[in-house]
């Protein structure tokens, strides 16, 4: 059996099959996400999922899902899977003998003497998704039909039967081509062979999405289906069916299809598996690069990227992409500030941390490569600037106070890593002295500083050593709470907050930090004791009234949870950084529980990644993205951690 398959009384059981998602992508902004047993849970789930330039940029939905049917002597076999309103209609899984997921998503189905087997391609840099049928056995003359199901419609909203829909098609080789909305490009739908197109437009109603009505949102769209391609296929005989927005040569689609699948990367280990994963979240557009903040719904998060991106890169020892990366991110700052979220071409700036994770993934880069005068000849006029927009101050009240720290934040923004808002009033507001804000600000004036001593700028020295300096000093005093023996989260006005949260961490795990070793022991041990999980770090103490286990629910009451109790993943690569800073050899055991217990859930939820979060209570449930950029990224980074201290 392959690292990654599912056997048949696992995919006959749907309470075990729809909690396994499936995502592939071609690097370019699209991808394809469904369940393992292709019935769509999810608004978010599809075929054929690309960013529309003439929306925007937007993620949209052309192709929702393609049912077959196989006809033998008259009789039908349907092999599709949607639920409605209390059914499943058609019930094709129970055909299902057999899922793997490598080297791309196949399926195994047999109905009767007939095995049928399919195969999911998203083809890499092009907006073409091809399925591979393969009658790997049949005793009668057997015909198969396929039926497209089509959405084309915005990625976070639902399809509607109407009468605006441009519901008629133009043939084209071996197929057609519908285009149902203005603005929207034609899908060419074609196969590798002739085949008769049985045009019978109809509507299917009410498919229904039961992950979204988990979720609190609507969960039952209208999916346009034009007719079937009905063809024969014998016994070892393959058929391509191409979905693309252009078209294609059909007399070449299986040598492409073969072609493509002997380019995808092996996934036959956890590792393997994570490394592939990590791939999908790059993305390039032109000469763009971008990351990807999480799939199936979010887009370009500067924060995360500048999180993920060491991990993401130079964990695969990929320097190339990661300088490509950091040139293409740099461009996006403005006014001292990286935007928050890139959604299409709409950008927000309510970040206060973004531009001072962008040093850390620099000095991530500078530490790899060791070629500080390129770094600093690079990136250093953008360093200094936004070190002085700090200083000078910056939107939503970001500005280097006389102590040297940072306040930063106003009413009705949430512009920490914190940042869930109901009803336009954040969850954490945060608002005064981040404690993580300024563990980072100490290591990027530290850092700047490093770099321009190498460099020889020694008037930058003159002037920001004493800035940095006093940091230090006020960072101990403002922060440090003696009585409890931790880090304040964050001070205002009115004083520390004593709230437990892992935000305290960074100031031990970062390349620089403002505290000594005895505090830094203190720090780690209250995280250890009151947010630890192999899963991730809760972001507040079940010790807290305010504590929320559970990451469940409608939006709001998910919201209310996001940080406040619910356990991130990505928290772990810098707790794994503490704990080897301070105990070197002998934080190896605690890294490799981490990276077991991740394992464990590779065949959850999503396939071949890691979650966005867990609940913050055992048992602890992966939720939200099913891949998460900075998930996947601090796990590569762990897991090189363990290899260094290993040596």
């Amino acid at each position: 059996m392959k690292y990654l398959a599912f056997d048949k009384d696992q995919l006959v059981n749907l309470e075990y099959s729809l909690e396994r998602e499936i995502l592939s992508t071609n690097r370019a902004g699209g991808y394809l996400s469904t369940t393992i047993v292709l019935c769509n849970t999810r608004k978010y789930h599809g075929l054929m999922i690309l960013p529309i330039d003439e929306f925007d940029g937007e993620n949209h939905v052309l192709l929702s899902n393609v049912d077959e049917t196989v006809v033998q002597h008259e009789k039908v076999f349907n092999l599709g899977i949607h639920r409605y309103p209390g059914i499943y209609e058609p019930r094709g899984h129970k055909y299902i003998v057999d899922f793997e997921y490598e080297p791309t998503p196949t399926l195994v189905y047999r109905v009767g003497g007939v095995i049928l087997k399919k195969e999911l391609l998203f083809v890499h840099n092009e907006e073409q998704v091809m399925i591979r049928y393969t009658l790997l056995d049949a005793h009668s003359p057997t015909k198969l039909r396929i039926k497209p199901f089509m959405a084309f419609r915005n990625v976070h909203s639902l399809s509607k039967a109407n009468m605006w829909a441009n519901t008629k098609y133009q043939e084209c080789s071996n197929g057609v081509r519908y285009k149902l909305y203005t603005g929207f490009p034609f899908l060419y739908m074609q196969l590798n062979r002739q085949n008769e197109f049985v045009a019978s437009p109809d509507w299917y109603y009410n498919v229904e999405y039961m992950e979204e009505i988990r979720r609190g949102y609507e969960g039952h769209e209208d999916l346009f289906v034009p007719g079937y391609f009905e063809t024969s296929i014998r016994k070892g005989e393959s058929i391509i069916f191409s979905a693309a927005t252009n078209e294609q040569s059909t007399p070449a689609l299986l040598r492409k299809f073969n072609s493509e699948l002997t380019r995808r990367p092996p996934k036959d280990s956890f590792m393997n598996c994570i490394a592939n994963t990590a791939r999908q979240f790059i993305i390039q557009r032109g000469k763009r690069y971008d990351i990807i903040a999480g799939y199936p719904w979010f887009s370009s998060w500067s924060r995360d990227s500048f999180i993920s991106l060491p991990g993401l890169t130079l964990g695969l020892d990929d320097v190339k992409t990661c300088k490509a990366l950091l040139d293409s991110l740099s461009t996006d700052l403005k006014n001292g500030l990286f935007p928050n979220v890139r959604t299409g071409n709409s950008e927000a700036f309510n970040s206060a941390d973004a531009p001072l994770w962008y040093f850390w993934a620099i000095q991530q880069y500078a530490s790899y490569t060791q070629n500080y005068t390129e770094v600093w000849d690079d990136y250093g006029k953008k360093m200094k600037a936004i070190l002085k927009g700090y200083r000078e101050g910056l939107p939503f009240s970001i500005k280097m106070q006389p102590n040297g720290l940072i306040w930063a934040g106003e009413k009705g923004y949430a512009i920490t890593w914190m940042d869930a808002v109901i009803q336009a009033k954040p969850v954490t507001p945060r608002i005064g002295y981040p404690v993580e804000i300024n563990a980072l600000w100490y290591n990027a004036l530290m850092f700047t500083l490093e770099l321009a001593t190498k460099n020889k700028d020694l008037r930058f020295v003159k002037e920001w050593q004493p800035i940095a300096d006093q940091v230090k000093k006020s960072f101990n005093e403002l922060f440090w709470i003696p009585e409890k023996n931790y880090l304040a989260d964050y001070v205002d006005e009115n004083g520390q907050n004593w709230d437990i949260r892992p935000n305290q961490l960074f100031a031990v795990s970062l390349p620089y930090s403002p505290i000594d070793d005895e505090k830094k022991i203190a720090v780690l041990n209250v995280v250890s004791h009151e947010l630890y999980t192999p899963k991730g770090l809760r972001t507040l103490s079940p010790n807290n009234p305010n504590y929320k286990g559970r990451y469940e629910g409608d939006q709001p009451t998910r919201d209310m949870a996001y940080h406040q109790g619910t356990a991130w993943p990505w928290l772990l690569g810098a707790y794994v950084e503490a704990q080897f800073k301070l105990q070197g050899k002998g934080a190896l055991g605690l890294a490799q529980e981490i990276v077991d217990s991740l394992q464990e859930d590779i065949a959850l939820h999503g396939i071949c990644s890691v979650a966005e979060v867990y609940d913050g209570d055992p048992p602890q449930r992966p939720n939200g993205c099913i891949s998460q950029a900075w998930s996947v990224a601090e796990l590569i980074r762990i897991v090189k951690m363990i290899e260094k201290y290993s040596d």
